[in-house]
Formats: C-alpha cells, structure tokens, sequence
C-alpha cells in the first residue's frame, strides 16, 4: 500500500514513519509550526511503536506529495525527498534507495513543508519553509 501510495505521489495523511512492507511506526512532531513564537527553532522528532498502517489510511485517507527538493546523499548510496503536502502545515521525508525506490516515508502533519537539506556526515539537517530545523541521524536503527 505504502510504495503504491508514493507511486502515485500520495501519502497516508497520519503521522508516522510508513515502510515499503507497509509497516508504519509512530511518529511525535510537535511544532513549532508557521504561527508559532518559536518559529526558526529545532523541530522535535520521536519515533514510537508500531501502528496498523491499513487502519490508518482507511481512518485518516491519503494526501498528495508535494515535494520540493531532493538531494543524493553524500555517502551515495540513495536520496533524501521531502516536502509538503496539500494543506500548509503538512511536512514529509522520503529516505530512497539508489534506484529511488522507497526506503522509508516520515509523515509530519504539524512540521510544515520541508524544502531544504543540508548533510554533516550521515546526519541530514532539514529546514521547512518557517525556517525551522529538524536534524536526523541516517544512521540511526530507526531510519537505517
């Protein structure tokens, strides 16, 4: 469900970090979004436990990909995407494999649309379009 969603440029429209097995994990982004007072500061990101992805689509239904940047990452070994979707406040990551198939899909409704990535190592330091910040460890087990 999840590759075939990217596909066709959609994206559940729940938070979650969804996976092309159509495993999904749950995924805390708070803010700070476009009226924050925070705005330009550090997004926080948790990953949690599994969730039933077919439930989630059939609950909250699916959204369009906008996406507005993407950037091999400097080890070469695939891509990072990210965007929007169609409401405002909706932020998305896609980590692809070299071939651009889907690795993984982090969906954020309170993030806003990311548009810019910048590497330091394997870490991926994400801006979205309120100059907000939210770093990533590629590395990590989560994200691997």
């Amino acid at each position: 469900m999840v590759e075939e969603l990217w596909k066709a440029g959609e994206m559940p429209l729940r938070d979650g970090l969804y996976r092309p097995d159509d495993t999904g994990s749950e995924l805390r982004v708070e803010g700070p979004g476009a009226y924050h007072p925070d705005a330009g500061q550090p997004i926080p990101f948790r990953v949690g436990g599994p969730f039933d992805v077919a439930q989630a689509l059939e609950e909250h239904g699916v959204d369009e990909v906008d996406t507005c940047f993407e950037s091999p990452l400097p080890d070469g070994t695939g891509w990072m995407s990210g965007g929007g979707g169609g409401m405002g406040n909706i932020g998305h990551l896609a980590r692809l494999d070299a071939d651009r198939s889907l690795r993984w899909l982090a969906v954020m409704f309170h993030s806003n649309p990311f548009v810019k990535v910048r590497y330091e190592g394997m870490s991926a330091v994400f801006t979205n379009d309120w100059g907000n910040r939210l770093m990533l460890d590629l590395g990590s087990p989560a994200l691997g």
